[in-house]
């Protein structure tokens, strides 16, 4: 009767905590919310100036009195104060809450987390959310949650394997009969790609182009296989030698020399989880295929490089960037589910 209560004055909230970017899903209303994990405050008072696309177009452009600041990093927590006044400002702004001294309403949230997280790291999530006005926190790990958001069978005894490359890390699992009998993840993603751009346009070039360019020569003309007809765009930054401002036009072939190294550490860990499994579970694989999701299957030919390099089909769901909160949608639907898709060792608070 207490949940009933509850559920006539709140909304049960999944949250994909994202190095770059956070999804929030409402139950009964859907997703309503993808923003970036940005928070602008002023560093004299610690006050909280924006949060997520406000707080993001801040980044790089701020005075010395404000800081734009993602909390995340690697996908775990780094500041747990900023952390959590994201998390505030994700549940006020669901429950359109505009006012700070209204109370707002205690959901039960669930939130994914990668799984090679220490029990500090998730605990600070639990906490975050806690004080962010939760009265139930579920913690649970992203490849679970985002092969349950693409109805991959895994309470079944058969393998599911899922690659989930975000922005800090890329999450590798291989699941069977509900539990994640595989696990590795590596902090090279969408992120150290941006920082491969940069690197590569910086030594080619003597051209300093900030994050946030690279991202974006990244998403236009970024590639993990050749293509039909390569690209090129023109990026803007500062000449080095005279520290004046100048333009080069860069190719799909360079950008996607520059991004290699982290596509092939990447490749090598899926390829290593595939070795350390049963060979009846591979064998499943064979048959069943790997899902690749989050924002870095986007990478055009991402999914093509991975069959050839595994030898094993690959597919991209329908909507790979909201796996992870799509099975956070699934779980808070059934509670049995989430409680099974909780790592073991993590309470309900």
């Amino acid at each position: 009767m207490f949940d009933s209560f509850w559920s006539l004055v709140t909304y049960d909230i999944g949250i994909d905590l994202g190095t770059t970017n956070s999804w929030v899903y409402v139950k009964g209303k859907g997703i309503v919310l993808n923003e970036p994990s940005v928070v602008a405050i002023n560093t004299r008072n610690k006050q909280v100036l924006a949060v997520g696309r406000d707080a993001k177009k801040m980044l790089g452009r701020t005075p010395s009195s404000v800081s734009a600041i993602r909390p995340l990093r690697d996908g775990v927590i780094s500041d747990f104060d900023i952390t959590h006044a994201m998390i505030r400002y994700f549940i006020r702004k669901v429950h359109g809450m505009s006012s700070r001294f209204i109370k707002i309403p205690r959901p039960r949230v669930v939130v994914g987390v990668p799984s090679s997280v220490t029990e500090v790291e998730r605990q600070a999530v639990v906490d975050a959310a806690k004080y962010a006005g939760a009265r139930e926190v579920y913690v649970v790990e992203e490849p679970m949650a985002a092969a349950i958001g693409c109805k991959l069978p895994v309470q079944d005894a058969c393998g599911s394997m899922i690659i989930d490359i975000g922005g800090g890390t890329s999450d590798i699992a291989i699941i069977s009969l509900g539990s994640i009998v595989v696990d590795k993840t590596i902090r090279v993603a969408g992120d150290e790609m941006d920082e491969n751009v940069t690197d590569y346009v910086r030594q080619k070039y003597n051209l300093l182009i900030g994050m946030r360019t690279a991202e974006e020569v990244k998403i236009k003309i970024g590639s993990a296989y050749p293509l039909k007809e390569e690209k090129s765009v023109t990026i803007q930054g500062r000449d080095l030698m005279t520290g004046l401002p100048k333009s080069v036009e860069v190719n799909s072939v360079e950008i996607r020399e520059a991004i290699m190294s982290s596509i092939k550490i990447i490749s090598d860990a899926a390829h290593d989880a595939i070795e350390a499994a049963p060979p009846e579970l591979v064998s499943d694989l064979y048959a069943n295929g790997i899902v690749l999701t989050g924002g870095g299957s986007l990478l055009e030919g991402f999914d093509k490089f991975f069959s050839e390099y595994l030898h094993i089909p690959v597919r991209i769901p329908e909507s790979p960037m909201t796996s992870v909160v799509d099975g956070t949608a699934v779980m808070l639907d059934d509670l049995e589910l989430l409680r099974k898709a909780q790592d073991s060792w993590a309470d309900v608070i």
